[in-house]
């Protein structure tokens, strides 16, 4: 069998998207799985275990990106055609089978709008493979000797990053003696272009307490580490939706975006954000390239409010 899934550009929506692709090889084990997705967003389906061929797409003018991939593939009849992208890809290909992302009436967090497109009537949780490898690199990374809290101080435009005293003070009072962890060490995640983002938080923590790892490992072994940290928090960012995937506590900082949409998705998850709603946080003629953030409405004591009830539920379900 073999089974084409066209999913998201971008890292944070390609994560959210992995559950109905492990929902697809646990009901059809011995197929043989092509993924196209974004170029950044690739890397996640490197050690995809039914993995026959990866393709990144890398936009295009013209929409060009569109035409290679139907020449990609136009010689293989295709079991099953999986399009979260809406392109005509999916209907000018040979297939047996398909399905393609609908528009949905009603307010619905993607993870449940991505199941929709075949419906089915549990909502699978996004799922990342990865090989044995990856989780020894991440236990040379971080210590099992003391817990981890795992931050995520950066995002992909302004607006939406909580400023970097708010995340060093929320991080004092989390790691210190009456916290929910105290005496953890701090991993700082961000990408390579996202250090000028980390580096405040970073400086302002003692030394021997952060563990720097800001575009210093790739997308699987940021998620091998994910595994080994005992809470999350951060910014509406793909780093959040790969916390919540790897099944550790995961608190998401919003303001202008939207919680209904895309708030971390797990069993562990939760989301503290600015007392504006998503509705009325934007300014007239908002630009995502030159605001300056809009976070400031969410204080610390909301945040550490909701990380301490998030840790309780946490705790209490483990229990």
């Amino acid at each position: 069998m073999k089974i084409l899934f066209i999913t998201a550009t971008r890292i944070g929506d390609a994560v959210l998207s992995t559950g109905l692709l492990d929902y697809l090889i646990r009901q059809h084990p011995d197929a043989r799985v092509t993924v196209a997705c974004g170029p950044d967003a690739a890397p996640l389906f490197a050690e995809l275990p039914n993995l026959d061929r990866l393709i990144p797409m890398p936009k295009e003018r013209w929409s060009m990106h569109w035409v290679r991939l139907w020449w990609a593939c136009v010689n293989i009849h295709w079991d099953l055609v999986v399009d979260l992208r809406k392109s005509v890809v999916a209907y000018i290909l040979s297939s047996t089978n398909r399905y393609t992302l609908a528009n949905s009436k009603e307010p619905v967090h993607r993870v449940r709008l991505i199941a929709d497109v075949m419906g089915l009537p549990e909502t699978p949780m996004p799922h990342i493979w990865i090989k044995d490898e990856r989780r020894a690199e991440a236990a040379g990374l971080l210590p099992s000797h003391r817990p981890v809290l795992a931050v995520g101080p950066t995002t992909n435009w302004v607006a939406k990053t909580w400023r970097a005293d708010n995340f060093v003070a929320l991080i004092e009072r989390l790691t210190g003696p009456t916290g929910i962890l105290p005496g953890a060490q701090v991993a700082i995640f961000g990408a390579p272009h996202e250090r000028p983002q980390a580096q405040p938080v970073i400086d302002a923590l003692p030394a021997d307490q952060v563990i720097d790892l800001v575009g210093k490992i790739d997308l699987l072994t940021v998620y091998a580490c994910m595994e080994r940290c005992a809470f999350y928090v951060g910014n509406d960012s793909a780093l959040m939706h790969l916390a919540a995937a790897s099944g550790i506590p995961t608190l998401g900082l919003f303001g202008p975006s939207s919680e209904v949409f895309y708030a971390p998705w797990g069993w562990h998850a939760a989301v503290a954000r600015t007392n504006e709603s998503f509705d009325t946080i934007f300014p007239k003629n908002f630009d995502h390239r030159s605001s300056g953030t809009l976070m400031d409405s969410l204080t610390v004591d909301a945040a550490e409010g909701e990380a301490r009830r998030l840790w309780a539920r946490a705790t209490a379900r483990a229990a």
